[in-house]
């Protein structure tokens, strides 16, 4: 790219950035990614942040560059520009090859020409850049996957309600999700969300929402409401087996907070994981392929086993949990699970299956939102 010179575009955050005690977001590494940038900086470019930073973060990172050759005592020409990411995890290559959208956070117009033709190869189709300013750029991020947030938890509070009011939430969400104005993203009720962003996105987004004097109600909520809904399947089994979980062996299929994707951080399983070995419990999983991640984060845990496949953790338990939608779990054979689990039970915290077909098999199915109709005097 030349526009008065040769411009290379260096980014700051090639790398995740940890959250700190209180939800914030911890920024040492980014800044320090920032200094080094400086410390080599020899010719105009282009310095571009990615991912979720809280707003601001262009400022410490052009302050940062602005000190660390203030020190060189060089004179160098920079600008810094907000450049956040919108991949899925699972589907980045495709999401980075395919963009939707690309959002570019500027007070330069120079800049904008120079990032536009940076993108040109994968928006030749038609033109996706979004160009704000660089503070609404990186709110946007937060934005969007608060907003991601928000209707997870909101279909999972009205999960609950269903069941409670004998209404099926699953045709709930078709009624709803008709209205193109609500759409079936994000709209499917279940264990609550998990992974490397949702969680710390909306705690960070609260953090920078009270160092500016709000409280951030429904944001508050989405995080209480899925924290929550984290203990549902537990909550369910605790209903079913009167007698305590102590000594019962729970087969989970499903480890990773998503499929295609051997991601544990946060996920809804490893709620569920501690609450049944804290009740005594015997835990025998499987996932296609976060059993790596799980041996390392349950190393020591007698009480928990992997299994080779799905049907050996289900051998001999007294119940199946299913936490994670994975592909190989949507069409099981019944029949054979019905002979192999010692009490034919399936907590189901995806909504996979029809609960009248599973029925028709001899297993008693206990899934989310699902409630029977109710007969009224």
């Amino acid at each position: 790219m030349r526009r008065g010179g040769r411009a290379r575009a260096v980014s700051p955050h090639c790398r995740g950035h940890p959250r700190g005690e209180d939800g914030s977001a911890d920024l040492r590494y980014v800044l320090a990614v920032a200094r080094t940038i400086a410390t080599h900086l020899n010719r105009y470019s282009i310095v571009i942040t990615k991912s979720t930073v809280p707003v601001g973060t262009a400022d410490k990172v052009r302050a940062e560059l602005e000190r660390t050759l203030d020190e060189r005592g060089v004179k160098v020409e920079f600008d810094v520009v907000s450049n956040p990411e919108f991949l899925k995890e699972g589907a980045a290559i495709a999401d980075f090859m395919k963009p939707d959208r690309v959002v570019i956070g500027t007070d330069n117009p120079r800049t904008t020409e120079l990032m536009r033709a940076l993108y040109e190869p994968f928006t030749r189709n038609h033109d996706r850049l979004i160009v704000m300013d660089i503070r609404s750029c990186e709110l946007t991020k937060y934005a969007a996957n608060a907003m991601l947030a928000t209707k997870i938890s909101f279909m999972n509070e009205l999960a609950n309600i269903a069941e409670r009011v004998g209404a099926d939430i699953e045709k709930v969400r078709i009624g709803i999700g008709s209205d193109p104005r609500i759409g079936y993203s994000f709209i499917y009720p279940g264990t609550g969300y998990g992974g490397s962003c949702f969680p710390k996105d909306v705690q960070a987004l609260i953090r920078s929402a009270h160092e500016v004097g709000h409280e951030p109600q429904i944001l508050n909520a989405v995080e209480s409401v899925n924290a929550r809904q984290k203990e549902v399947l537990f909550r369910k089994m605790q209903r079913h087996f009167t007698a305590g979980l102590k000594g019962r062996t729970i087969a989970l299929w499903g480890l990773a907070f998503k499929p295609n994707t051997d991601d544990m951080r946060e996920a809804p399983s490893r709620t569920l994981i501690d609450l049944l070995l804290n009740a005594g419990a015997q835990v025998r999983a499987y996932d296609p392929v976060a059993a790596v991640e799980a041996q390392r984060i349950y190393a020591g845990a007698a009480a928990f086993t992997l299994a080779k496949n799905a049907y050996q953790a289900a051998q001999g338990a007294d119940a199946l949990a299913i936490v994670t939608e994975w592909q190989e779990f949507r069409s099981p054979d019944f029949e054979r699970l019905k002979q192999i689990l010692k009490a034919p039970i399936i907590f189901d915290g995806r909504n996979l299956y029809d609960p009248a077909m599973v029925s028709r098999f001899g297993l008693t199915y206990h899934a989310i939102g699902r409630g029977k109709p109710l007969v009224t005097p």
